[in-house]
This record gives C-alpha cells, structure tokens and sequence, in this order.
C-alpha cells in the first residue's frame, strides 16, 4: 500500500464543480422524497446522517458540511435524528450516489445524554422541544451500522466531534475501560478528525471521479485501518518521542520484536529494518528524519494501553505532541491484528476559506419539518457568530484543541459584518442585540504566533502555559476594531460576549478589557479560574489566581469608569485530577470570603481522548515524561468523594452540611464547623429548611450553553443574569 502525504493544501473554492451544481442551491437540503422532488432531484449524492436536529445554520456542523458540498456541485440530503432500530429510516432518501456522511452531531454522545454522574439527562439542547433520548449511545456506530445495513455497497465515512475524539485506543468513561478506535465498532470505511471541510471536498470529489474508497489513503486528517505498514515510510517507536522506561520484566513491549514474539502476540508489530533506537548524535538525525513526511510513529497496542494504564498515558502524551499540522508526523496502533493509520491533521483553514464556508445563504433557522417545535442550542445561537476557531489554551480538561487544533482560524472583518446584516436582515426575532461574537474563545481573534517557521516547529502543549510564550502575539487591536465596527451597526442596539474569555490574555491588553466591560457586559461576565490551588490548575494548565486578580481589577476599573455596576461570575470544576480534598475546602473557604454562592457545579467529565482523561484512568500526569515512577496524580473517582468535591463549591446549602461537617471532623479542620463568619458550615442542622433561599432565580426562563453548567452568583442583591 502507498501513502504519499502533501504539506500543501488546495484551496476550498478552487476545485472544478460537479456536474449537479446546474440544480443551485436548496432552500434547505432536503429532509424527504417529496422535497427532492420538488428540487428535480432523481437521488442524492451525499447523504449526511446527523444525531442533531437539523438546523440550517453554520453553528451546526451538519449545515456546515452540507451547504459546503452543496456549494461544489453535489446534491446533499439530511436524515436528522433517525430512529436507529431499523434501517428502513436510513433509506428514506434512496441510496446515495457517493457516500453517507455519519456524525453524532455537535456534541459526543455520551456527554449529550449522560451526566458527570452518569446519570441519564432528560432533556437534550439539541432536539426538537428538548426531548432527550432521541439518538442513541454512541450514535455514530449504531448509525454507520444501519447505513451499511440500508446499502452494503456505499462508502460509509464518518466525522464530528465523537467520531474525532475517538480515533483512536480511547478511556470511556461510561464503562470505565479503554475501547478501541470508534472506526473499529462502526465498521465505517473512513475517519475524519478535526473540522474536516478540506478533507471531505476532496474525498467527494475523488469519490465522484470513479476513485475507491480504500484507495483514498492520503488526506490529512483521516484515518483507516491498513494490513500492513508501507515499505517505504520510516517508522520510529513512540519510545524514541518519549521514553517512559522499562515497563515489563523480562520483555519491554516497545523491544524490537523478534518474529517468536510476533507469532505469541498478533498485536505487536514487525519492526521495519528503519526502525532503530538511535542515542546521542544519531538521535538529532532522526529529529530531523521526522520532520518527512513518510515517517509515522507506532504508539502502543490496544491490548497495551487496555491492560496497561502507564501505557496509556503515555500514548496520550505521545499522540498531543503530533497535533501540530506543521510538523505532526502520522500515527499508527495496532488493535487487535489490524492496524489504524492516522495521517497527521488537517492544515487549517485561511481567511478566505472561512470566509467562503461561512457565507453560504444559510436558512438560519431549523428545518421546516419541526413546525412549531423549539429548539433550545437553536434559541441560544441564532443571534450569535463565530468569528474564529481553534484554541491554544490547551486546558487538559478540554478537547477543543484535540478537535479544533491550536492554530487559530480567523473569518475577516468584511464577513463577520455581513452575517450581522444578514441575521438584523432575516433572522425572525431580532431585536437589535447580537448575543456573541466568538468562538472556541472570547479573545483569540486574530493572535498568532509571531514566526511562522517558529509556529510550525513548535510541540508546546499550550501557548500560555505556564506562562504566556515570548513567541505569542497578543494584540487584541483587530478583535477591539471588530467590536467598535459591529456596535456600530446600523441596526445593532448591544453586542454582547458570551464565549469564554481568556482573561490570562486579556490582561496583556487593557484597551481590550476597557472596550469589552464598557459595552460588551450584560451585567456579569462569566469567566472561568477553574480552581484556586496551585495542585489542580497545575494539571489543568490554567493559570493562578493572580490573573485573576488582575483582570478583575481592570474589570472593576473600567466598570466603575463607564458607571457602570457589573460583576464577575467565576467558573469552577471539582474534582478534577490532581485536586485533593484539602483543595477544595481551601477552594470554599475563598468561595466564602469573596461572597461568592454556586448555584450550578460540575464535577470532572472526563471526555475521551483529553489529557486529564488520562490522568484520571492511570493516575499519572502526561504532561510530563511518564515513567513507572514518574509523578502520581491523585483523583476523586468514588461516588462519595466526588460528592464531597462538588458539595464544597455549594457549602451553604443545608443539604451538604452533614457530609462537610464529617468530612471536615477527619481533615482535622473542625475549626471551620460554627456560625461565624469564618467558619464554613454551622455546628447543628436547621430543623426547617423554608427559610432557605437558592441563589438560582426561580421561574426562569434562561437557557444555559449546552456543555456548560457552573454558575456563580454573588451576594448583591441582585438577581444572576447571563
């Protein structure tokens, strides 16, 4: 087999259309026979399978996807939310041409329907009138599997954030033992991870010019399972990235393999007559080496990184240090006799391409098919914009940038103001306020590297972590012009910003923090320290308490001098890897001296494929070498515990007094058991709990962002608003 990768990519908008595109452009891509027909289409070419509702709007992935294909020539057809017992749902559209296009939807799965907890959720942001249940767990394999079984003979490729943070060996949480690579189970003939508009044009367009599918082994930014590793690509063992030591006695599973080995264990692979370990000098050369483009890395087996948790932690580490387009080299893993090919990610999209993917005459508004029905992600976004994605924050517990990829993509100036003309234009509803500008991130807009050779080299895991790189542009003067061009709107009354602000960042420009809290806060800003001790932001990558302290002081300055009274709302995780009971009582008791209240807390999810996931399963800190003895991080995993983390953020509702006062007994701490002002909770239970009052405003009709759930009120008086 060959596979010959390019580190150039061709542009979105400049490949020749297929012959379809003479039928233009649907009002909505159409749902049902009866409005193909009434589009003059005999069959659809691509068929996109999604878990969401469809939403013909570019926040949702499905709109995205389709309009994009639409725009080469093809005809696109949506079967939003099929009942996935049969396949019959999955032929209501006849059978593609080309290939179905299989997503979960916006969110994984799992973390759609199940709580922190693991406890069934009842609703779902992303369904018609909130109904959860209405896709089921681990929806990409159950869908793949139908489709195949609708029409065995078509190409089945799947994408989307679950599909993208399965990829490979992964830790599920939800059966608490690590799975294979989603492909694996669906049984799907392609991979794509990230966003993978690049990627899927140039598959539909191989695929319409007779190419097969197993042929299509050269896109960045998939995988697929392969029998055997090329001859003429250079394989290095992922030891020679990252040595974590001697791991079994008498055999190191990362030894060259003899062939008696190969014979007892059809996990482990042949070693090429490349793959040598190489020390000293010869070790710079196979720096360089990697640096090609045939090279690929052999992370540890699956049946390793199951049995073995070391292990998997350190694949984990191994598979975040080739995330960089610029330099990423392909990865492979063996599971269980087959091999799964990552080939290194996709290169990100430029100005022009976001421009050309985000301007496509989008409905902006949900499928006629729903009549009536409210849409709750629909409702929260349909009066934002994304301006950029990508993150380089690199939060452990967060898998934008395994999804997204750290490089940040920008949409121009021109474009994003044309998008609020159009939703002041035709969006129903409107009335003058655009509810976010932003993305991934509040104020990542247009910051970037200031070398490009630098940020094509570069294998940080974050860009501001520890500290902010030396290398880091941080002028926010292009992010500050956009907000004084779209405040200024004709039409426009508020521009607010609700995406989550980097506030490390912020603080590096003080013209950008007086423009956001003079014009662009509702009220509260809602912003996210995670925790106040140095053990748990440490394996979160976040940055200490004194950013905070500082952007709150510039965040009270410019406050006061617009006359304003405005007020922060802090975020917290509990139980995140590496917090110690001790943490999150020093974490209440700051809660109480600044008079903050929780009103909603997360515990730790741990999503696949995130590095604090796999701290969470093997107890060891990939953020640095791993080894048998390397740092151990502790973590909250039984019931009781991660109880006892979440009821410290909410130490003044009556109904944790009890387990905080026995907890607090064996800490040694009864110190802060009392009525004082400085004790956490009170000595006795109250025998009426009526006079208790939730900081929660009651009867309201507020929609939180799906995925996020911490909200903090303080005491002033006033009710909590978003």
């Amino acid at each position: 087999m060959q596979i010959e990768l390019s580190a150039k990519a061709r542009p979105l908008n400049q490949y020749p259309l297929y012959w379809a595109e003479c039928f233009g452009t649907a009002p909505f891509l159409p749902m049902s026979r009866a409005e193909m027909e009434l589009l003059g289409w005999d069959s659809c070419d691509i068929i996109v399978v999604t878990g969401d509702a469809y939403v013909d709007h570019p926040s949702f992935g499905m709109a995205i996807v389709g309009r994009l294909l639409e725009a080469q020539g093809f005809r696109v057809g949506i079967i939003a939310q099929p009942d996935w017992h049969s396949a019959d749902p999955f032929r209501v559209l006849g059978k593609p041409n080309l290939f179905f296009g299989v997503t979960a939807g916006n969110m994984d799965s799992m973390i759609n329907r199940y709580t922190a907890d693991r406890k069934i959720r009842s609703d779902d942001a992303y369904s018609p009138d909130d109904i959860g249940g209405k896709r089921p767990d681990r929806c990409s394999i159950v869908y793949s599997q139908r489709c195949r079984e609708a029409y065995k003979d078509v190409p089945v490729i799947i994408g989307g954030i679950e599909a993208s943070l399965r990829r490979i060996a992964h830790y599920d949480y939800w059966q608490d033992k690590v799975r294979r690579s989603i492909l694996a189970d669906a049984k799907a003939d392609l991979l794509l991870y990230g966003n993978a508009e690049r990627a899927l044009v140039e598959i539909a367009h191989r695929l319409a010019s007779g190419e097969a599918v197993d042929q299509i082994t050269d896109v960045r930014g998939s995988a697929f399972f392969i029998k055997d590793l090329p001859a003429d690509w250079t394989v290095i063992d992922s030891t020679n990235v990252d040595k974590p030591g001697r791991v079994e006695k008498p055999l190191s599973p990362y030894a060259i393999i003899d062939e008696t080995v190969c014979a007892a264990s059809p996990d482990n692979d042949q070693a090429p007559s490349a793959d040598i370990r190489l020390d000293g000098k010869l070790a710079r050369v196979q720096q360089k080496l990697a640096q090609r483009l045939n090279t690929v890395v052999r992370l540890p087996s699956f049946n390793d990184v199951s049995r073995d948790p070391v292990l998997y932690a350190h694949a984990s580490r191994v598979l975040h240090l080739e995330t960089n387009p610029g330099n990423a080299r392909a990865l492979v893993q063996n599971q269980g006799g087959k091999k799964i090919w990552l080939n290194p990610p996709p290169i990100p999209l430029t100005t022009e391409e976001m421009d050309y993917v985000f301007g496509f005459d989008y409905a902006r508004i949900p499928h006629p098919a729903y009549g009536g029905a409210r849409i709750p992600a629909y409702e929260m976004i349909r009066f934002s914009i994304n301006i950029m994605r990508g993150c380089f924050g690199g939060c452990t517990f967060c898998s934008i940038t395994e999804h997204e990829g750290r490089i940040i993509q920008n949409r121009s100036q021109a474009s994003i103001l044309r998008e609020i003309e159009t939703i002041r234009d035709r969006v129903p509803g409107f009335t003058g306020v655009i509810s976010d500008l932003g993305g991934p991130t509040a104020n990542m807009y247009r910051i970037a590297c200031k070398s490009k050779a630098i940020e094509t080299a570069c294998r940080r895991p974050s860009c501001v972590y520890p500290g902010i790189c030396e290398n880091l542009n941080t002028d926010h003067s292009a992010l500050i012009e956009l907000y004084r061009n779209a405040r200024n709107t004709d039409g426009v009354k508020k521009v607010l910003i609700s995406s989550g602000l980097r506030y490390d960042l912020a603080v590096e420009s003080p013209a950008y923090v007086e423009e956001l809290v003079s014009h662009h806060v509702g009220g509260y800003l809602k912003i996210a320290p995670e925790h106040t001790e140095q053990g748990p932001l440490s394996k979160m990558m976040k940055p200490g308490m004194g950013s905070y302290d500082r952007f709150k002081a510039l965040f009270e300055k410019y406050s006061r001098k617009a006359g304003k009274k405005q007020y922060l709302i802090p975020y917290f995780i509990a139980a995140h890897p590496g917090t110690t009971d001790e943490d999150m009582m020093n974490l209440a008791i700051w809660l109480k001296q600044n008079g903050f209240r929780a009103d909603q807390v997360q515990n730790f999810y741990p999503s696949p494929m995130a590095t604090a996931t796999a701290m969470y399963h093997s107890g060891k800190n990939p953020l640095k070498r791993v080894r048998r003895d390397s740092e151990t991080v502790d973590t909250a995993k039984g019931e009781r515990q991660r109880r006892l983390h979440k009821a410290f953020l909410r130490y003044h509702d009556p109904a944790n007094w009890p387990l905080l006062r026995e907890a607090l007994k064996v800490m040694g701490r009864e110190d802060l058991i009392g009525n004082g002002k400085q004790q956490l909770v009170p000595a006795s239970q109250p025998r009426d709990r009526s006079d208790y009052k939730s900081p929660r405003r009651k009867n309201s009709n507020r929609q939180k962002r799906p995925g996020q759930g911490r909200l903090l009120t303080q005491h002033t008086g006033l009710p909590p608003r978003e």
